[in-house]
């Protein structure tokens, strides 16, 4: 099955341009729908404002939202793409904290900007491809200014850390015991260091399956990155 792709943006001209994008970007692009407003995004994904996305038979597995739309922020659709198992990255011109942090935190697992160069664009784009998240040059220097300078920020992570009640190592064995059979082979070629590419190949699967399984990974493991899960992984013998 290849990659269906949902482009929410207003603009015609920036709509158009980030076809190209995602065409170059990737191989196996199914389709592309466009639209330019939530309702229309809602009625394609079957829910109501306010409501939960639910993925149907043949669901969108890249979803891309301006912020400013005529009937609403993108940040509304971002919340309720909660439980959606797609990748939601936002296209926006603003690249300021205001912006950028509530994307996150409501979801968001890119941020570009649409006034980069085409090329820029597509690099960061692939990147979904090699598990790394994609985000426009400037917004990756605004994010290591930001925590650098210790700027406080609400935490971007959905999961707690573990209790001083709990120790790590029961936490870890706990969540590990929650892992599928798929996700532990997932959590092993990861650890190992291969692309998401890679292990889709290695596991006869497509990239964005593999990639919601190591979001699933993520969670349950209470980690945000590879090298963490990767530390579990060796802990839990699986390396």
């Amino acid at each position: 099955m290849a990659v269906k792709v949902l482009i929410l943006e207003d603009n015609p001209v920036a709509r158009g341009f980030l076809c190209r994008v995602v065409r170059e970007s990737f191989s196996d692009i199914h389709s592309i729908t466009e639209v330019s407003d939530l309702d229309a995004a809602r009625r394609l994904l079957g829910h109501p404002p306010g409501g939960r996305a639910a993925p149907g038979i043949d669901p969108f597995q890249l979803i891309m939202v301006d912020l400013e739309l005529p009937d609403g922020s993108g940040l509304e659709l971002l919340t309720e793409l909660a439980n959606y198992p797609a990748t939601r990255i936002v296209t926006t011109l603003y690249s300021d904290d205001e912006h950028l942090f509530p994307a996150l935190q409501c979801g968001a697992d890119g941020y570009l900007l649409k006034e980069d160069r085409f090329e820029v664009l597509v690099e960061e784009l692939q990147k979904i491809v090699r598990g790394q998240p994609p985000l426009s040059p400037a917004i990756a220097r605004r994010l290591l200014t930001h925590f650098r300078s210790g700027d406080s920020v609400a935490p971007l992570s959905v999961a707690s850390p573990p209790s001083a009640a709990a120790p790590a190592t029961v936490m870890m064995t706990a969540d590990h015991e929650r892992l599928t059979p798929r996700e532990s082979e997932v959590l092993t070629y990861l650890s190992k260091g291969f692309t998401i590419k890679e292990i889709a190949a290695l596991m006869g699967i497509k990239w964005f399956t593999v990639n919601d399984h190591i979001k699933s990974i993520y969670k349950k493991l209470n980690v945000s990155s590879r090298a963490e899960a990767a530390v579990l992984a060796s802990k839990q013998g699986l390396v």
